[in-house]
């Protein structure tokens, strides 16, 4: 088991997203996952009926216990919610994150259109954890509230992911899976500037449930586990496309993902 990777994020009661789909998937992919929980949702594969808040300074407490004591070779920011929650979580790593790879994944909307952000806390996400980032993994709703505005085309879409990369992180990976189209291309963007084009086949199915926070994990157990960035997306790619393509086909609703394909032999 090598690569540990500290989790940041809610806990998704349905399992396909949220903690434990971070958990499975840093498992899978050989890592060590530790966890610190900011918020328990009430959710399933039809959607998120009620959200409750950790204290933050719970959150800032599991941070800092396992940053003390286990130590991380990657941490990963997921549901963060609320203002007070942020700031914890800046405090919780602020003495640790120059020194360890961060992905952030900006959750604000669930699967089934639940917001999981507060409208305040936008801006302090922007302020305090984008900067931290190694790695920012918006999809397109989500860059589109970070950058204030909608866009459309592809020439806008890389102007918007050039334009992602003032908000301070080293890198940022606009997922294009909310975009049109037989193939998803998701498109890494460095100082301003595109420097990596990723594209896979869409799958058409309802099975889709968790996939940022697996995606992010995943990049997560990659560059835990020393792989360049380039390395980390590409296998993070390919494990989330599996999934995908073996989902269990649980739920009424948005189904979760296949998080232990891996694992599975004979």
């Amino acid at each position: 088991m090598k690569g540990r990777v500290l989790i940041i994020a809610g806990s998704d009661s349905g399992g396909g997203a949220g903690i434990q789909a971070d958990i499975k998937t840093v498992t899978a992919l050989g890592g060590f996952a530790m966890t610190a929980v900011t918020a328990v949702t009430v959710q399933n594969t039809l959607g998120v009926s009620d959200i409750h808040s950790i204290p933050p300074e719970i959150v800032e407490a599991q941070i800092k216990a396992v940053l003390s004591d286990l130590g991380a070779d990657a941490i990963k920011i997921g549901m963060l919610h609320s203002s007070d929650i942020i700031d914890a979580v800046h405090r919780g790593i602020a003495d640790y994150s120059a020194n360890i790879p961060v992905v952030v994944d900006p959750v604000m909307v669930a699967k089934g259109g639940a917001s999981l952000l507060e409208n305040e806390a936008s801006l302090a996400l922007k302020e305090k954890i984008i900067p931290l980032a190694t790695v920012l993994t918006p999809n397109l709703p989500e860059a589109e509230v970070l950058v204030g505005h909608e866009v459309e085309g592809d020439e806008a879409i890389v102007q918007m992911g050039k334009g992602l990369c003032a908000f301070g992180a080293e890198m940022v990976l606009l997922k294009g899976g909310h975009i049109p189209g037989d193939m998803v291309t998701d498109r890494l963007f460095a100082n301003g500037e595109l420097v990596e084009t990723f594209e896979s086949p869409r799958f058409n199915t309802p099975h889709t449930h968790g996939t940022g926070c697996t995606l992010a994990s995943a990049i997560s157990a990659g560059l835990a586990q020393n792989l360049s960035i380039k390395q980390a997306i590409t296998r993070a790619r390919d494990y989330v496309l599996e999934a995908i393509r073996t989902a269990p086909g649980y739920g009424k609703g948005h189904g979760p993902l296949n998080h232990g394909h891996p694992l599975v032999t004979g």
